[in-house]
Parts: C-alpha cells; sequence; structure tokens
C-alpha cells in the first residue's frame, strides 16, 4: 500500500527509512506541541485557552502534515511557524489594550486574520501564483538559501533551543550555550553568574549536546540509517543519568502527575471555530488589512525558503532549482493555516527542523504522515514526549546545519551579484531569525546591484515588485 501511495521505490527509499525519519523529524520539532501554548497563551499553563491552543496545535498541524503527505508526497513537516506565533501574540495583546475586551476575546478576534491568510494563500496556490514567486527567485539566492538554513539551524541548537533559566539572575532570562558558556570569560565568571545548580545544569546540557552531535557524526560517516535518531535518544540517556547523579533531579518527575486526557471540551470552549467578528471590527479595517498583509508576507517567504532549502539539500530540485510538486506543498502549509484558524492556533508553516528528517533519509510524504500521525498521538503522550531534553534535540539541528553548508559550492562567490545578497542572508537568516525576512534582504540587494549595475533588464518584474513589497514592510508598515 505504501508503495503505491508514495511511490517509495521510484524515491530510493523504504517504510522503515521513512518511519525513522518521521520519527526523527518529530523529536526534533515535538517542542511546538507545548512552547506554542506557552507563547499563545503568556504562559497561562493548564487554563482552558491554553488547553484549547494545545490542541489547536496537535489538530493543525497533523492536518497540515496528512496535507503534504498526499498531496504532494514530500517529506516536509508542518505545525504553528516560530516567529509567526509571537508575532500573533502581540498582535492579541495589542488588541487587548485597543478594545478592552478579554484576552480570550481577543484572541478569538485575531483568529479570523490568520483565517483570511490562510484562504489567501489557498486561492494564490491554486493559481499558481505562490509557484511563480517561488520562480522568480533569482538562482544565486535559491541556491544560498538552504546554507542560510544551516546557519539558522545550528544558531538555534546552541542557541534559543536549549536556553537554561538559573537562581543567578534570578530566573528573569536564560543563559545560552554559545553565547553565555562558550562566551564566558572563565569558567568561574559563569559559575557566579548562574549559580551552582545553574552551572551544573549548563555543564550537563553542553556534554549531553556534544555526545549526541558527535554520535550522530561517527555513526553517519559508518552509513548508519538512522544515526540522526540514535544519536539524540542517546544523548537522552546522557541527560537523564546525569539529572539523576549529578542535579540529584529525577527528569521523569512530570510523567507522576501528567494527564494523558485530550482536553477536548477547553478547545471547544476557547477556540473550536470561535471567531469573534465583533471584536475584529472594533480594531479597524486599515489595521486588519495591515496586519493579514504582514502575515502573508512573513509566512509566505518563510515556507518558501524552507521548503526551496530543505529540497535542495535532499537532491528534490533541478538544475534550475525548481522543485516538482511546489504548488501541492504550498496548499498543504495554506491548508493547515486555515484549520489552525478554525481549531485556535497561529499560522501553520512547513518547519525548518524538517532537514532533521529529510537527513535520516525522508524522500516522501510518508515521513509527513508519520510525523503527523505522532502530532496527532502526542493530544494522549504529550508528557513523554516533553521528557526529552533539548539538549538532545540541539544536537540534531547542529549536525543537520553544518550539512546544509555544503550548498554554498553551488554558489559562484566570483559574482558579485551572487556572493553579496548570499552574504547577507547568511548573516541575517540566524540574527533575525526570520527565514522570510532575510530572503527579502537578500532580494533588495540583488535587485539594487543589478539596477546600479546597469543591468537592471535581467531583473524580472515580479522580482522588483517582492523587493518593492519587502522595502515597504521594513520601513513604512504600521
Amino acid at each position: 500500500m505504501f508503495e503505491k501511495v508514495f511511490k517509495l521505490s521510484e524515491n530510493n527509499t523504504s517504510v522503515k527509512t521513512e518511519l525513522v525519519a518521521g520519527l526523527t523529524t518529530f523529536m526534533t520539532m515535538a517542542y511546538i506541541i507545548a512552547l506554542n501554548p506557552n507563547l499563545l497563551t503568556n504562559f497561562d499553563t493548564g487554563s482552558a485557552l491554553w488547553n484549547g491552543v494545545f490542541m489547536a496545535t496537535c489538530v493543525a498541524s497533523a492536518i497540515g502534515m496528512f496535507s503534504m503527505a498526499f498531496l504532494a508526497n514530500k517529506p516536509f513537516c508542518l505545525a504553528p511557524g516560530m516567529g509567526l506565533n509571537s508575532f500573533f501574540a502581540v498582535v492579541v495583546g495589542n488588541i487587548v489594550a485597543l478594545t478592552g475586551m478579554t484576552y480570550v476575546a481577543s484572541f478569538q478576534a485575531a483568529l479570523i486574520i490568520i483565517l483570511v491568510e490562510g484562504i489567501i494563500f489557498v486561492i494564490l496556490s491554486v493559481f499558481n501564483v505562490r509557484e511563480k514567486i517561488v520562480d522568480s527567485i533569482p538562482l544565486g539566492i535559491r541556491l544560498g538559501i538552504s546554507p542560510a538554513i544551516g546557519l539558522m539551524l545550528m544558531n538555534i541548537g546552541l542557541g534559543s533551543n536549549v536556553g537554561i533559566y538559573a537562581e543567578g539572575n534570578g530566573f528573569t532570562t536564560p543563559f545560552y550555550v554559545m553565547r553565555d558558556f562558550f562566551g564566558a570569560l572563565t569558567p568561574a565568571v559563569l559559575r557566579t553568574n548562574m549559580g551552582d545548580t545553574g552551572y551544573a545544569t549548563m555543564i550537563l546540557t553542553v556534554i549531553t549536546m556534544f555526545v549526541g552531535l558527535f554520535t550522530i557524526v561517527a555513526m553517519a560517516k559508518k552509513g548508519i540509517k538512522g544515526a540522526v535518531l540514535f544519536g539524540m535518544l542517546i544523548a537522552s540517556v546522557v541527560y537523564w543519568v546525569g539529572s539523576f547523579a549529578f542535579l540529584h533531579t529525577n527528569p521523569f518527575a512530570s510523567l507522576g502527575t501528567a494527564s494523558f486526557v485530550p482536553p477536548v471540551a477547553d478547545m471547544m470552549q476557547t477556540t473550536f471555530f470561535k471567531f469573534n467578528f465583533a471584536g475584529l471590527a472594533e480594531i479597524g479595517w486599515f489595521t486588519v488589512i495591515t496586519l493579514v498583509i504582514t502575515f502573508c508576507v512573513i509566512d509566505m517567504f518563510d515556507t518558501i525558503g524552507t521548503l526551496v532549502g530543505t529540497a535542495s539539500r535532499a537532491g528534490m530540485v533541478d538544475e534550475e532549482g525548481n522543485m516538482p510538486n511546489m504548488k501541492e506543498a504550498l496548499l498543504s502549509d495554506a491548508i493547515g493555516t486555515i484549520v489552525g484558524s478554525c481549531t485556535g492556533t497561529s499560522t501553520v508553516t512547513t518547519f525548518v527542523e524538517s532537514a532533521s528528517g529529510v537527513e535520516a533519509g525522508g524522500r516522501t510524504g510518508l515521513t509527513a504522515l508519520t510525523c503527523g500521525v505522532l502530532f496527532l498521538a502526542c493530544m494522549f503522550i504529550a508528557p513523554i514526549a516533553a521528557i526529552i531534553p533539548a539538549a538532545a534535540t540541539s544536537a540534531a539541528l547542529i549536525y543537520v546545519g553544518v550539512l546544509m553548508l555544503q550548498g554554498l559550492q553551488k554558489v559562484d562567490f566570483n559574482d558579485m551579484d551572487q556572493m553579496v545578497p548570499v552574504s547577507l542572508m547568511l548573516i541575517a537568516m540566524p540574527i533575525s531569525g526570520s527565514i522570510g525576512h532575510a530572503i527579502g534582504i537578500g532580494l533588495i540587494s540583488y535587485t539594487i546591484m543589478k539596477v546600479f549595475g546597469g543591468h537592471a533588464k535581467e531583473v524580472s518584474v515580479l522580482t522588483y515588485i517582492i523587493s518593492a513589497l519587502f522595502l515597504i514592510k521594513f520601513f513604512l508598515a504600521v
């Protein structure tokens, strides 16, 4: 059955490889299941809204991945996008301040913006507009997207994915591996800043991360299938043992009080088709239109960048950087976004962590289907997914990021029109944390260089339009 539906032989893969790839991707992006409701509800853990967003995250992600599996037959996995969810939370907060409505009512009003965005994307995808936008991106920039995403993954792995809250600063802001451990003047200074327990946690985190990373590297060099997954599992064991032995904490303690019953009633009460049209009208239509356009621009180029970059790494693009079934892949995230708005979460988009599953051998929609099933299962087993330490997933992100840097060898660094935009993307993506914004900077720089270099005719009309839209977004958008 799987062979007929997903064309496994044609894509040089197997059921076992695809299942392992799906599990690998799931482990690297499972953090979103708890983090998304945290961000969208201001960490109001245990509230009806938090539970509703938790359920919506599982359901919308799964349906987006099922669409990717059966419509596009690609191994890319989807979930509510990071950055977009934070922006959504800010929008909800602004609606509260502007209208005086409750947070829940404001949340329900903001969901309409996501619904409109999803509908627009479905229309653009059906009529191939989004695919034409992909085609309009110059080849040099397309080639640079994959390595730029690689740097972004490494930055996530060594940074935001492993933030450690410690008593040294009253648990107010996290300490990070790269900035605070490797950036410390001396170990003694860091220990003083973090406190004994925080410093011990940092040491265990660093050890776990690098045990996982070099385990993955060693297994990959020997050609062992599922090296990324095995590396994460071994790293997890190291962290669990270290927690018992050195931190004197039980990493499985949360399982004792965890609930395995899906909070369906809370979702039905707070977020399921709970669109507050009256509340949205109070915001003002100009503001609403501006927000819809902003969400569309960010999401469109985040998704395009992830698809192009990851597909390039997997060898799924032709010599001109085009990916087969791009239309269907773009349609899948539009469907996920509509489902997300109806169930209660922000924009659903293709996750950059899909690269870990691709590296594990995932080449077809069976990878996405596997990950989607696991997301649905998390309605029941979320507490189990939560005990996988962040340091273990960081090992996978760093490894995949390093591999994606190989794409730089395809960029012609003797051509300034390629070198400058790609170089700017390489630094902009990890620093801004936005794939879309980095591509925008690359397109703007490419367009300006061509115009002032006397080659304005070499720039397509669509590239001019996209560059202008990004300039408006960066400098003029309210």
